[in-house]
């Protein structure tokens, strides 16, 4: 029977797959057709160049789920949606995110919404290998349908398998309340709290998928995407190409303003001193401290000397810092209201030049003119106008007088000496370095706290990386920026002042009030989702809720969703996390668990002096036993790179709790969980480690004397 079914889905994988083929090649032939040189060509081509990469992403994998209604319908579900060559016809594949598929994650026994029957359908390279139903409605298994039920369930299957450290496309098995999430309201700011295990990265990708083919106005301005590591971004590097989306931005905090980059690492104290919310005003405040004062400016230009008032500079400046300009844009601004000053100071001077030349001077003109005209019978006249003739200047003279006076080199260097450009890094470096500016702009900042800053060593750490962002913004370019257009991954991760349609965070608990201003810099209509476990937090931060967390910056502006069932961790491990999470003084219960392995945890115990042996004995064991799968290895941060010589490479993962954070592994080896919780936030970084196993978990303590 189950032969069956994998030849039926076979033959129609077989069909979509030749279908899209043909698909491909039309789109190709007709973009070699058609140009695009008006804004409807334009438009016709973008369109037709994403349906082009969207078709070739999807490789020969691209049906993964089918549907049958209780009304006979039947829909073959997938990563991109394939029409029948028939237009009257129904299509071959039906896109995971059009409304029509919907039911795939929904529907239930309890509410079938009218289908019979739910079939995943997994395949390999173009090779359908698995076949497995879920009846949704009894009144469906009375008939053919009912006897010809193939399969266990999906999800638990899925979840059974190997990790092979690429996480899997997981649209197949998502549940209801992830499906909710995935399809909630993009706008507005929405935090998805959810334990180990509960999917939570799953779901943020498949949710970006999902609004970018709902909402194409997203897809204009591109989506962020921000993972807590590098190493984080490369697991699930695979999982949007795989459902087609290509207008997405894969970063890191540490990454997002371009040409920057951490160079070293910082004490936690003053990563949380400089993650601070107040910075974002007391850098405000230094960087507005940088403008002039205003005072009477003694200027020349075209050789001649000019006073401008103090009362006139102060009308300037207080003109051009109005409406929330930047340092370079106010300077702008200033730069052009001076030389208007400088124009109707020249004004004023040739008119009272003109005021003393002697009298009389308009009717030798005069006079001039009327001998010429008699000389000759056409017309004539000196030519002589504007301030030649009664002193006062033409629209034209102006206009020319403006010219010339910005041009002038001697008024650019005065005006660069009064009012300086200035440079991101050389402008935040001062002000770490000024303890007077520190005290004066930040005042809750106590004097150890102001010495910590000041006295870091040279180069910058990952918290400088928002207060550089922040500088940036307040400084402001010295060019225009130039307009969007068609959006391109490359070219928006240059731009750090490109702003994006929707951002999505991943392990958002752990970021700092600045690195949150730094995000709604990127998104001012605050369309984000967060996805995060307040109880995994690492981070140097105080906060223990995601009110805390978001407060600073955020305010009460968002709502909040729950992940409440772990499919990854089995029920043996999510044991031993209970007692865990209240030493970390979180007053949630772990998610619960849908699975048993039936092996409990294990825990040794042996000297320093035999700990490597011990770990690495067990790390072979269980690679044996996990053979084609993975196993990590998760320590306190001080012994990680002892424990990577001693296990060699090899393929090992040996990480510290945030190293791990995101991540799951088939088994896991917690090496001296006791170091672990002595650690800061260590108790947090402790349930992090216990979680990330899909099998079986080792814990090897380290014998202390008492």
């Amino acid at each position: 029977m189950k032969d069956d079914a994998i030849g039926e889905e076979q033959r129609h994988l077989d069909t979509a797959i030749a279908r899209r083929d043909e698909l491909l090649d039309e789109l190709r032939a007709a973009g070699s057709r058609v140009g695009a040189h008006d804004a409807v060509g334009s438009t016709v081509a973008s369109g037709r160049r994403r349906r082009v990469r969207e078709l070739e992403g999807t490789g020969p994998d691209l049906v993964f789920g089918r549907l049958d209604a209780l009304d006979g319908t039947v829909r073959h579900v997938g990563r991109v949606g394939v029409p029948a060559r028939d237009d009257d016809a129904d299509p071959l594949v039906v896109d995971w995110r059009a409304p029509v598929a919907r039911p795939f994650y929904t529907a239930t026994p309890l509410e079938p919404e009218g289908q019979a029957r739910r079939r995943h359908v997994r395949s390999r390279d173009g090779r359908v290998v698995h076949v497995e139903d879920e009846p949704l409605d009894e009144s469906a298994l009375d008939g053919p349908l009912g006897a010809g039920l193939v399969g266990e369930g999906a999800l638990l299957h899925a979840l059974a398998e190997r990790r092979t450290g690429t996480m899997r496309t997981a649209i197949a098995t998502l549940q209801r309340e992830q499906d909710a999430v995935v399809r909630a309201d993009p706008r507005g700011l929405l935090v998805v709290q959810g334990g180990p295990g509960t999917g939570k990265t799953v779901v943020a990708l498949h949710r970006v998928a999902y609004l970018l083919f709902t909402h194409p106005h997203l897809a204009e301005r591109g989506v962020l995407v921000v993972g807590p590591s590098t190493r984080f971004l490369d697991y699930v590097s695979q999982v949007l190409p795989a459902l087609g989306e290509t207008q997405v931005v894969a970063t890191t905090c540490a990454r997002l303003v371009p040409g920057v980059r951490a160079e070293r690492d910082e004490p936690r104290a003053v990563a949380e001193v400089k993650g601070r919310a107040l910075w974002q005003d007391g850098l405000a405040a230094y960087v507005a401290s940088l403008v002039p004062a205003a005072a009477a400016l003694h200027l020349h230009v075209d050789g001649e000397a000019y006073v401008l008032p103090a009362r006139r500079v102060a009308r300037a400046l207080a003109a051009a810092q109005s409406g929330g300009r930047s340092y370079h844009q106010a300077r702008r601004v200033v730069h052009e209201h001076l030389v208007d000053l400088l124009v109707d100071a020249a004004a004023e001077r040739s008119a009272e030049l003109l005021a003393q030349a002697e009298e009389g001077f308009e009717d030798v003109l005069a006079r001039v003119d009327a001998s010429l005209a008699r000389a000759d019978d056409r017309a004539a006249s000196s030519g002589a106008r504007g301030a030649e003739v009664d002193g006062v200047l033409s629209d034209e003279d102006l206009d020319a007088a403006r010219e010339r006076i910005a041009a002038d080199p001697a008024l650019a260097v005065a005006l660069d000496a009064w009012w300086p450009r200035r440079d991101v890094p050389g402008t935040l470096r001062a002000f770490l370095r000024d303890r007077a500016a520190l005290r004066r702009h930040l005042p809750a900042l106590t004097v150890a706290e102001i010495e910590a800053v000041v006295t870091e060593p040279d180069g910058w750490a990952p918290s400088d990386v928002p207060l550089l962002d922040a500088v940036a913004e307040l400084l402001g370019g010295t060019a225009p920026v130039e307009p969007p257009g068609e959006f391109l991954a490359q070219r928006a991760e240059q731009r750090r002042d490109w702003v994006y349609g929707h951002v999505v965070v991943d392990e958002g608990q752990e970021l700092s009030p600045m690195q949150w201003h730094m995000l709604v810099r990127r998104c001012p209509t605050r369309s984000m989702t967060v996805v995060g476990d307040v109880d995994q937090t690492e981070a140097p931060q105080h906060h223990t809720t995601w009110a805390q967390a978001l407060g600073p910056v955020l305010g009460d502006a968002w709502t909040a969703a729950t992940l409440t069932t772990c499919y990854r961790t089995p029920a043996e491990v999510m044991a031993l996390t209970g007692d865990v999470l209240r030493r970390a003084g979180s007053a949630h219960e772990p998610p619960r668990s849908v699975r048993t392995t039936g092996i409990e945890p294990r825990a040794l115990t042996c000297p320093e002096e035999r700990l490597v042996d011990v770990v690495g004995r067990t790390v072979r064991e269980l690679e044996d036993r996990y053979a084609g799968g993975t196993v990590g290895v998760v320590a306190p941060g001080p012994r990680v790179a002892g424990l990577r010589a001693a296990l060699g490479g090899d393929g090992r993962t040996v990480l510290d709790p945030a190293g791990a954070k995101g991540l799951e592994f088939d088994a896991t080896v917690v090496v001296d969980p006791d170091g672990i919780a002595a650690q800061p936030r260590g108790w947090n970084a402790l349930y992090v480690a216990l979680t990330r196993c899909t099998q079986e978990l080792a814990q090897v303590h380290v014998a202390r004397d008492a």
